[in-house]
C-alpha cells in the first residue's frame, strides 16, 4: 500500500471500529502529539499510550466521527483535512502522519482544541 492508502485505511478502521487492524498500521513506538490544553493534549509515546487516549473519546464525545475530506501525500508524509462531528461539535481539522517502513511513526493532531475542550465542558 502507498502511504496515502495506509492513512485512508487508518481512518476506515477508526470509523468501523476495527482496532486490531488500526493498531497494526502503527509502529509500537509511534509518537502522537495532540495540540491544545485539554485532557488529551500532549505528547503520547507508544501505541499503548495512544490507544489509551482514544479510549477516552467515547465518554466525552457523543456520536464522534472523523471523515477525511482531502489528503495530500509527498513521499512518506501525508496531510489529511478531516471533518469531525459530535454532539455539540462540527469542525474541520488537520492531521499529519509520517510513515517509516510502511507504518505510522509520527502523528500530529491539529484539531481545533478550543472546540474539543468546549464539548468536554473543559472551558
Amino acid at each position: 500500500m502507498t502511504p496515502k492508502e495506509i492513512i485512508a485505511k487508518n481512518y476506515e478502521c477508526f470509523r468501523t471500529g476495527d482496532m486490531e487492524t488500526f493498531v497494526s498500521l502503527y509502529h509500537d513506538d509511534v509518537v502522537v502529539t495532540i495540540n491544545g490544553m485539554h485532557r488529551f493534549s500532549g505528547v503520547h509515546k507508544g501505541i499503548s499510550a495512544f490507544m489509551e487516549v482514544l479510549g477516552g473519546i467515547p465518554p466525552r464525545y457523543e456520536n464522534f466521527s472523523v471523515t477525511p475530506t482531502n489528503m495530500i501525500a509527498e513521499g512518506d508524509q501525508v496531510f489529511t483535512q478531516v471533518h469531525a462531528t459530535a454532539e455539540g461539535m462540527d469542525a474541520d481539522f488537520g492531521h499529519y502522519h509520517r510513515l517509516v517502513d510502511g507504518k505510522i511513526k509520527e502523528f500530529l493532531v491539529y484539531d481545533d482544541s478550543q472546540k474539543m475542550a468546549h464539548v468536554m465542558k473543559a472551558v
